[in-house]
């Protein structure tokens, strides 16, 4: 039930009614959690083109040694993020992931600036490290919201909240493609960290948000932030193999981080060869990132949750490997950056629009264990396992062309739908229960978990 509000809601809570069926008592945690999105993604956005244009310097053919030495780093990381967060009260671990991040580029602005930024080693680690913490910031911040906003609010509001990082997402690359070549890419990464230290006050004022809303009797999810997560630093791992409905959710992601690879490989080498100066591929990877988020933020603010609410869960798993294996025969018969670039851009536009916001509230039916923990195994170490094994696979297909890898593509999409029409399915076997593992639990025993 929601908390007892004033009569007259304010303009902007009529207005948010209006447009997204966003309820007065929800207003303040939405729109926190839209600027909180904003910040993180605009300022990984501005640090993206900078991690992508050192990629190339590194060499295109060399992508598989440094998508191995970043599943080598996600392993690391992965249970050192859970054995903090079993050690250290959520509410004040949550802000200092988006803190640490912030030290870590400045670090790095240092070094660049002090060294070299034409170093390989020194790249290979900006871009092992930048290709680390992307995964784990976003993954947190889902995690944040599907521990905010129950289930039913998730179909409303998930992609209304993906807007605000879309909003960022069109921010960070306008700052990158217009600051690029007058600023360098080093200067770049102090802006970056600057939006994430704001990002981390956001959050801080989020969680103090939702106690308010447990306290008022709101309609959120009934766990707390002012507590440790227990167990023990692997718990992600045990809870991921333990449960089939988590296993789903991981493969999916892994067919999904297949397909990017495999696109971002063949956009690489065609961006490499189109534009020999880094600060022109800076700006071409800046330019795909603007149109992208600049299509996406229509359909997430007007669209996103009517369509999900009208079609379901499922089509929204389901669009991607539709689209993807029209692209890849597109890919096969016209394989020129214009096409590429033209099917990144799609293939994207949809991913943020509905494929993720309706992953994220696959999320919102399993326990804060799993959400802390197994979700940040998936999201981190199985999306880095993708990144590796599709860029080794990839490696060995290329020299049979960019037909090679649309087939393998193709081939991909098509195990990548069933998987998608199985996840759906389960989920919305979930009624008036909690999914884990295999088990569906009443409300009662959920809230005291």
């Amino acid at each position: 039930m929601p908390p007892s509000s004033p009569s007259r809601p304010s303009l902007l809570a009529r207005v948010l009614k209006s447009v997204a069926a966003i309820e007065p008592f929800e207003v303040k945690a939405v729109v926190l959690s839209m600027l909180y999105f904003f910040f993180l993604f605009g300022s990984y956005s501005v640090v993206k083109p900078v991690r992508d244009a050192m990629g190339t310097i590194y060499g295109v053919d060399h992508y598989q040694q440094l998508f191995t030495m970043t599943l080598v780093a996600s392993l690391l990381f992965a249970p050192l993020y859970s054995g903090l967060a079993a050690r250290i009260k959520l509410s004040s671990f949550l802000p200092w992931v988006y803190g640490f991040v912030a030290l870590t580029i400045v670090a790095f602005y240092a070094l660049f600036v002090s060294i070299s930024d034409q170093n390989r080693w020194l790249i290979a680690a900006f871009f092992v490290w930048v290709s680390t913490f992307n995964v784990l910031i976003i993954s947190v911040f889902w995690t944040f919201m599907a521990d905010i906003f129950s289930r039913t609010q998730a179909k409303r509001l998930f992609g209304f909240v993906a807007a605000g990082g879309t909003i960022g997402s069109i921010i960070g690359p306008a700052i990158a493609t217009l600051l690029a070549k007058r600023l360098g890419n080093s200067n770049l990464m102090l802006i970056s960290a600057a939006g994430f230290v704001a990002t981390a006050l956001l959050v801080r004022m989020l969680a103090h948000e939702k106690q308010r809303l447990l306290a008022a009797g709101a309609e959120v999810q009934h766990t707390s932030l002012d507590h440790r997560l227990r167990g023990n630093p692997f718990d992600g791992f045990v809870l991921l193999m333990r449960s089939r409905y988590l296993l789903l959710l991981a493969m999916f992601l892994l067919l999904m981080t297949w397909i990017s690879t495999i696109v971002y490989f063949q956009l690489g080498d065609l961006i490499t060869h189109a534009f020999p100066n880094r600060d022109a591929r800076t700006q071409a990877y800046g330019l795909i990132d603007l149109l992208v988020n600049s299509m996406a933020v229509v359909i997430q603010l007007f669209g996103s949750g009517r369509i999900i609410a009208r079609f379901g869960v499922k089509v929204g798993l389901l669009l991607n490997p539709i689209i993807m294996v029209i692209a890849f025969l597109a890919i096969a018969f016209s394989p020129v950056l214009l096409i590429l670039g033209a099917i990144q851009v799609v293939r994207r536009v949809a991913e943020y629009a509905l494929a993720k916001p309706t992953r994220e509230m696959l999320f919102t039916v399993v326990d804060q264990q799993s959400r802390y923990k197994a979700k940040n195994v998936i999201d981190t170490v199985v999306y880095r396992f993708g990144d590796f094994s599709n860029a080794w696979v990839s490696s060995l297909i290329q020299p049979h062309g960019v037909t090679g890898l649309a087939i393998f593509g193709l081939i991909t999409s098509a195990v990548w739908f069933p998987i998608a029409w199985l996840l759906g399915r389960r989920y919305d076997s979930v009624r008036s229960g909690e999914l884990v593992g295999d088990e569906v639990r009443p409300a009662a025993e959920r809230i005291k978990a």
